[in-house]
């Protein structure tokens, strides 16, 4: 996080203090955008939340891609080091292939099929399908044993172009982590979603399913064997655009807590035992993302002991607890900012990331609460499910358009959307419209421009307004107007729990 993001950070702060909003002291203030809510069509939004993905993929798109001006890229990815590395997903507005977010993405897709599958209907096979696209990319990156590939292209050389994933022309130099050069973290989040993953293929795809499983736990000892923070052995390659600044303990817990779901091996649950307090398991964080993912492990954990039963987890429900505490408005323990209008506020760069993480491990949390009959206590405030349920709804209402803009954030949903996104293969016209190359530098052109983007990257959800709902809608703004694949995947769960809730 760099000195501006900062200081941005602390004006932010300074101006919700200012405004009264900083804890949600008023209960005016929280339902003073939600008067006249809009009534959401659910099931279209998470239709569109799925179909973004096929806007990310790298790799030979198959006969059935729907985003029709994508074409084939990144077709010798992995040939440098004389791997097959192709496929899988770009992140967001770049052409890089980074393997943290990338493998958070699919933890977080896979979770949400597992929590709210049942509720996708037609989406279903479309949710797998995504998942599925990440999943034999890993599966090709964790192939060779003591070795994992984390990314494909110099990140630095590519975000000195501005061209559609066709026609790079950088270097795509494909990373790796091995014994000598550890990388827990991105190691432990892989092993988490192939295991996660495992669990969504298991009667669908058996054998693939065990291919997953049997891949996790390899790279989870891996990860375990081999301590250390990948940003230390790859440096430039992946800092500052995605360095482990929450370290890799969070990773292992994560890591261990999934692998235990998938395998029911007590091995898992020892390693969390005799680990967790070591690894962070009660730290007071209360941010869930791609960097870190001490509340998610709690939250998986936590039902293992409100519905497994397992009494030695019981903390986790406590750590749970903590972290709800911590992000509900009006509470002593209450820790987060909230805008103006309503949204949760976190950081300045692409704040709707912790948005849509925050809300699918409310419902989640929720879901799992139901079942076991239990509440949350937050000091002297008793907390229902119900409620959980409806602050979530509120935020994923905020993104959908019931803000004080008016704006879906969510591209090619509603009427106002974002019409300038900071993304390459979106903001230059398509092969098909243009089937010469764009050169490195050409590209610029349109990202200095103020025309509408020329492709609908249809369901993209960009990173959101600022600290007081204003919303430039500039491609140069890339915090503000950058789409990533870590947003969309836990809010596609939260999107099929609305759509299923709100059925007639």
């Amino acid at each position: 996080m760099g000195s501006f993001s900062s200081l941005l950070v602390l004006l932010c702060v300074l101006m919700l203090v200012k405004q009264g909003t900083a804890n949600y002291n008023s209960s005016l203030s929280y339902q003073h955008h939600q008067r006249s809510p809009a009534l959401h069509n659910y099931r279209e939004a998470l239709s569109k939340a799925i179909l973004f993905f096929e806007g990310q993929r790298s790799g030979k798109l198959p006969a059935n891609q729907r985003i029709s001006w994508r074409r084939n890229s990144g077709l010798s990815d992995g040939a440098s080091a004389h791997v097959d590395l192709t496929g899988g997903y770009y992140d967001a507005g770049d052409n890089v292939k980074f393997g943290f977010p990338m493998a958070f993405t699919t933890t977080m897709l896979s979770w949400s099929v597992l929590e709210f599958g049942g509720f996708m209907g037609s989406e279903l096979s479309n949710a797998r399908t995504a998942i599925r696209w990440a999943t034999d990319y890993l599966l090709k990156a964790t192939a060779h044993p003591g070795t994992i590939y984390v990314q494909v292209g110099d990140p630095n050389n590519d975000h000195k172009c501005w061209e559609r994933p066709e026609d790079m022309d950088t270097a795509r130099t494909a990373y790796k982590i091995d014994s000598q050069n550890p990388g827990s973290d991105v190691a432990a989040e892989t092993a988490a979603a192939l295991a996660a993953a495992s669990l969504v293929f298991r009667k669908t795809d058996p054998s693939y399913s065990k291919r997953l499983i049997h891949a996790s736990m390899m790279v989870f000892d891996f990860a375990d064997k081999h301590r250390g923070p990948y940003s230390n052995s790859l440096k430039s390659a992946v800092c500052p655009f995605y360095c482990s600044y929450s370290g890799y303990q969070d990773e292992l817990l994560w890591g261990a807590a999934w692998l235990h779901k998938a395998t029911k091996n007590p091995k898992y649950l020892n390693y969390v035992q005799a680990n967790g307090q070591s690894l962070g398991a009660d730290e007071s964080d209360n941010t869930f993302g791609w960097d870190n993912k001490h509340v998610g492990a709690r939250v998986l954990l936590s039902k293992e002991f409100l519905i497994g039963k397992v009494k030695s987890l019981q903390d986790y429900k406590g750590h749970a607890d903590n972290y709800i505490c911590s992000i509900l408005p009006g509470t002593a323990a209450s820790g987060s900012k909230y805008t103006p209008g309503g949204l949760l506020y976190t950081l300045p760069d692409a704040n709707l990331q912790y948005v849509t993480s925050a809300s699918f491990i409310l419902l989640t949390y929720a879901k799992y609460l139901s079942a076991s009959k239990h509440l949350v206590s937050c000091g002297g405030m008793t907390v229902t499910p119900r409620k959980l349920r409806a602050i979530a709804k509120r935020q994923v209402n905020y993104i959908l358009g019931s803000n004080p803009l008016e704006m879906s954030y969510m591209v090619g949903y509603g009427s106002k959307y974002p019409q300038r996104i900071h993304h390459r293969g979106s903001s230059l016209p398509s092969v098909a419209q243009h089937p010469q190359a764009i050169g490195c530098s050409a590209g610029f052109q349109a990202l200095n421009s103020n025309a509408p983007n020329p492709n609908l990257l249809i369901g993209a959800v960009v990173g959101g307004p600022d600290c007081n709902d204003h919303f430039a809608n500039d491609r140069n703004d890339y915090e503000q107007s950058e789409p990533s694949t870590y947003i969309n995947a836990p809010l596609v769960g939260s999107l099929a729990y609305l759509a299923h809730s709100t059925r007639s």
